[in-house]
Parts: C-alpha cells; structure tokens; sequence
C-alpha cells in the first residue's frame, strides 16, 4: 500500500496487484475531489512502468500496468458510470499500445438498477452504507461474501470505528470547503487580483486543514509560514 503524501492518508487507498500473467494494477480508492487528479493517476501509473528496470530487462518483456480507479465524484460529465481509457490514434482510433490502460469507476454515478454485472456488484458493495445492503449483495456473490465477513470483523473493532467516522467526517469538512472556495471563486472571477485571490484562498484552505486535523506535508506548512 502507497501513500504519497501525509495528507492524502485521508482520500487515498492504494493497493498494488501482481497478477499470473504479470499484468501490474494499481487500485486506488478516490474519496476526496481535486482539479488535478488526472494528471495524478497518469504519473503514478507511468512511474509503475519507470520502475520496471533491470539487467534483464527488454521492451518486449515489459508489463503491461493496469490502473483501476474507483471514484467517489464525478470526473466526467456524462451519466456512464464505468469506463476504460487506453492510449489511441485520433483519427482512426487504432490503438498505439496497451501497456498503460486504465478503468474508471464513479460511484455517483451508479445507477439504482442492476445490470446483472458483477462489476455493478462490487461498486454497489463499495458505496453501500447499510449493513443490511452489504449484506444481501454478499449473498448474491462469493468472493464479495469474503468480503463482507471481513469487513464484519473490522466492523466489531471499536477503534476502526471510530477511525473510520473521524476520517469521513474530515473528508466530508473538506469536500465542503473545496466546493465553497469553488463557488466563491466562479462567483468572484475578475481578471484584476485573480492571482492574488487565489494565493489566499489556498492560504485559508491550508489553514482549514490543519483546524480538521490533517497532517500536511513540510513544504505546505512553510508555505503558510512565509505569508
């Protein structure tokens, strides 16, 4: 399991897969939104494929790395709640290469209806909040019945819960706030002072942080001090 930054501890869980024919994947777990997650799961999935080295190594050898993302917000605007991104010629949409590919889940999106797919399964069991509701979809599947006796045995910890509720409820106090600063910036957006707008927002979102208890990395706690 990877955490990159202190403060992701909050929204990320990352677990990487070794799979019988060497495939590589990357599962993140997505709970809080920012601006620049793209650009985040494409330098971690490529810095997977960087770290393929060796005396042994050879193109043709390399593994293919796989990253699935699952989302709790909207990353793009359309309704479909699944999908699968590959690196592809423009016009002819012919694929360059499938040693990158990703899939992407965005739970709010999931639909009230099923669509027979274990896929759907697995989101539903991820999403669901009531123990009934994990429980009937454990009866319908296995290997999510595994699952859900081992999520029922962190459930009777007393100290995983209270972890659990204290980190949604910071997750929850920062998605608020991001959406507030959002709206307040939209609704703000002359040209004159823009930047200077933005540096104090980022400055009292800092701030915001540090009051929710969020460890924030050096170089962020010296950039509040220099102001």
């Amino acid at each position: 399991m990877r955490v990159v930054h202190e403060n992701e501890k909050l929204s990320i869980l990352d677990v990487r897969v070794l799979m019988n024919d060497n495939t590589e994947i990357d599962i993140e777990i997505q709970l809080a939104y920012y601006g620049t997650w793209a650009e985040r799961t494409t330098f971690y999935l490529s810095k997977m494929l960087a770290e393929q080295t060796g005396i042994n190594l050879t193109y043709s050898n390399i593994k293919k790395c796989v990253g699935i993302n699952i989302l709790d917000f909207n990353f793009t605007k359309d309704d479909e709640f699944y999908k699968t991104y590959h690196i592809r010629e423009d016009k002819t949409n012919q694929i360059f290469t499938d040693i990158l590919e990703w899939h992407i889940i965005e739970l709010p999106k999931l639909p009230s209806k099923t669509n027979g797919t274990a896929l759907y399964n697995w989101a539903k069991f991820i999403k669901a909040e009531k123990r009934d509701e994990l429980k009937m979809l454990a009866e319908k599947d296995k290997y999510i019945n595994e699952a859900f006796k081992h999520l029922e045995i962190v459930s009777q910890n007393k100290e995983k819960q209270i972890e659990y509720t204290s980190r949604l409820k910071a997750l929850t106090d920062y998605n608020s706030i991001m959406e507030e600063r959002f709206e307040k910036g939209r609704q703000e957006g002359r040209q004159e002072g823009r930047q200077e707008g933005r540096q104090e927002g980022r400055q009292e979102l800092l701030k915001e942080l540090i009051k929710m208890g969020v460890t924030l990395p050096d170089e962020l706690l010296s950039d509040i001090k220099n102001k």
